[in-house]
């Protein structure tokens, strides 16, 4: 693992220390919050990369681009740290993070500054013993997509079109239960997209499903409700499916949909979707290759502010130094039917862009 195991384990000893000393008649008291303490969960992650575009924009900016957004230049993705403890009956997350991630990630909160550097903090409870059912309240990251903000968790170093263009976290409370072995539900109230700070009165309503069977897991979310500032009216509906396939132990795939309108009575509805198909293959059990391709439709321009059709080609060579330390080599295309990209000091003066990345990604996952 990595050297906060140290850190770890001189709190944990000192946490031991205070429950010994504890007087004997009040041992099961004291023993309850030192228990508790024990089973604590520490995560972390530190990610760089440098990114070149044969673009050479003078602005030094990928565009479209989440989180691998500098270009010809290193940059810090995501420096994160996190401190969690499972709902036995009660729990909580909260991760702590900096880095260029964090800026675009809240690029339209309106709750303040500060929000930046938590990515999630939320409390958890499991009320009835044995049930699975769960409820969690607080900032938590969004249930749509195939791809989640922390890198190694993902098969390609940069996230997809799908992604980027979707919602990112949430604020508000959120139930999952399980309907049998097979099947499990959600239902979200929340303050919309990407704020903790509503920008209306009106409530965004979350509905989630994940359905396992086997070596299929089938994936759905909806998000429905006002996302304008200072209205309830013109809601914005979003609906994310996404099939994973694990076809053996070495080689698995996916396939993501998304569709959304955005309601304008006086410019007109506005409708985007997106398709990204992505495979990963472990050539060995420190090398893997990913593919990943995409086409997203911003008809209206209300995504990406052009009226356009995007496609991109990633492809990914990961190297696995040792458990928790990687590396990842890519090549991405992104394409469009209009001029978009910019082209040395010429914004909007190409119809593609193209970038050659190396991204390094340190983490840990300490669970006692």
């Amino acid at each position: 693992m990595f050297t906060a195991r140290v850190a770890m384990a001189a709190s944990l000893s000192l946490a031991a220390l205070a429950q010994e000393a504890a007087p004997p008649q009040n041992s099961q008291q004291a023993a309850a919050p030192a228990d508790y303490w024990h089973s604590m969960k520490y995560s972390g992650i530190f990610d760089v990369y440098g990114a070149k575009s044969f673009n050479n924009p003078g602005s030094k900016v990928n565009s479209l681009r989440n989180f691998d957004v500098k270009a010809n230049r290193p940059d810090i993705n995501m420096a994160r740290f996190s401190i969690a403890h499972d709902a036995e009956p009660i729990g909580f997350r909260v991760d702590f993070a900096a880095g260029r991630a964090t800026q675009i990630i809240h690029g339209a909160e309106q709750g303040g500054r500060a929000w930046q550097y938590i990515q999630q903090a939320y409390v958890s409870a499991k009320p009835f013993k044995g049930s699975g059912f769960q409820l969690d309240f607080g900032k938590f990251y969004t249930a749509a997509g195939a791809e989640v903000t922390e890198t190694h968790l993902n098969w390609n170093y940069s996230r997809a079109l799908l992604y980027a263009n979707g919602p990112y976290y949430h604020f508000g409370v959120r139930a999952t239960t399980p309907v049998n072995k097979y099947w499990t539900v959600g239902g979200q109230l929340l303050n919309g997209w990407n704020n903790v700070k509503d920008n209306n009165t009106g409530k965004t309503v979350g509905l989630t499903s994940a359905l396992s069977l086997g070596k299929v897991t089938v994936a759905n979310a909806v998000y429905l409700g006002p996302e304008k500032t200072d209205t309830n009216e013109e809601w914005r509906n979003f609906y994310d499916t996404v099939v994973i396939v694990n076809w053996n132990k070495k080689v698995s795939s996916y396939v993501n949909f998304d569709y959304g309108v955005d309601k304008n009575r006086v410019l007109g509805d506005n409708s985007f979707w997106g398709i990204g198909v992505a495979t990963r293959v472990a050539v060995t059990d420190k090398i893997a290759i990913a593919p990943r391709f995409e086409v997203y439709d911003d008809q209206h321009g209300f995504i990406t502010g052009t009226q356009q059709r995007l496609n991109e080609f990633t492809i990914t060579g990961e190297y696995k130094f040792r458990e928790g330390v990687i590396s990842r080599l890519e090549y991405r295309r992104d394409s469009s039917d209009a001029p978009f990209f910019t082209r040395g000091a010429s914004p909007a003066s190409a119809k593609a862009q193209t970038t050659l990345l190396l991204g390094f990604v340190f983490y840990f996952d300490v669970k006692r």
